[in-house]
């Protein structure tokens, strides 16, 4: 009697650890076939919402952004690279308008395509001040934070005329294609063939001195300062007076004077005449071509080449 118990206690044992056993698979298992059935419901749903929403992409809009330079500078008029390749694509924008490709690339693109390359009127990137340190006096003396934004900030930067350039070079560094070098008269230069137009001078300069202009516009007006006659020449010896010669010579409606300052219509390129800068004074207006700066016959001649005294010095 007394063995039989015992065999009956060890097959009760047994029993309870079985079940104990299968409790257990049964709390792992569970879960498992839960997460694989939600995993599977998932798949099924995003597999429909795939094909409900799935939008179709021209394969060659990353072909063409891959030949694209990628600098993302915004020249072209799109916000980057990938947005110029789906708009080139798309035949709104010509391979031709971005400004940074070389000819090849430029031809590589529009073979690639079959496209046109386009016809662009490129643009560049205009300084309107000629008042370098031989030419324009300064009427304090700034110490600080080399930075035309930080001069901008203590009395305009301390240079005589108000609206002229700073020449500290904060346009030059910002210019991430190496178009822009400072002369020896701290004056900006920018050099045409390598200008992308991209506007970074344009937004960084504090006096807004720089502009976007087309390389066909030939008429330039080196000048922002608004004062009329000596009084605009006391601190700059190439300021425009606002004699209105230009205006009287040019074709009618091409140049008006505006706040004793020289403005050409840029509208009216056809109609531009190299005689609107011939009697210019100062030489404010100047003829462009590229990057050669060309002024007219009465205009006095610059031999200085130090820079002039502070003014009341």
């Amino acid at each position: 009697m007394f063995f039989g118990s015992q065999e009956y206690g060890a097959g009760y044992k047994g029993t309870l650890q079985a079940g104990r056993i299968l409790m257990e698979l049964a709390q792992i298992i569970l879960p498992v076939s839960l997460m694989a059935g939600l995993g599977m419901i998932l798949s099924i749903v995003l597999s429909i919402a795939n094909k409900r929403l799935y939008v179709y992409e021209d394969p060659r809009i990353g072909t063409v952004s891959d030949m694209l330079p990628q600098t993302n500078c915004g020249a072209c008029g799109e916000p980057g690279c990938r947005a110029f390749a789906e708009a080139i694509v798309a035949g709104s924008k010509a391979p031709n308008q971005c400004t940074v490709s070389s000819a090849e690339q430029v031809d590589d693109i529009a073979a690639y395509l079959g496209v046109e390359l386009g016809e662009v009127d490129r643009k560049v990137a205009r300084l309107a001040c000629a008042g370098g340190t031989n030419v324009a006096r300064q009427a304090t003396s700034y110490v600080g934070n080399a930075s035309c934004r930080s001069a901008a900030l203590v009395a305009g930067g301390g240079k005589g005329c108000v609206w002229g350039c700073l020449g500290l070079g904060d346009c030059a560094a910002h210019c991430e294609f190496g178009a822009i070098t400072m002369n020896e008269h701290s004056l900006p230069v920018v050099d045409a063939a390598l200008c992308t137009a991209c506007g970074d001078c344009v937004d960084v300069c504090p006096k807004d001195l720089f502009e976007l202009v087309s390389l066909s516009n030939h008429l330039w007006v080196a000048c922002k300062n608004q004062l009329a006659d000596e009084d605009a020449t006391r601190d700059c010896e190439v300021a425009c007076t606002g004699c209105g010669l230009c205006a009287s010579d040019a074709a009618p409606g091409l140049i008006a004077i505006q706040n004793n300052l020289a403005n050409v219509n840029h509208t009216m390129v056809l109609r531009e005449d190299i005689a609107a800068i011939d009697r210019c004074p100062t030489g404010a207006i100047t003829w462009l071509d590229r990057n050669s700066v060309q002024k007219g016959s009465r205009a006095k001649k610059i031999v200085r080449q130090s820079p002039l005294p502070q003014r009341g010095a």
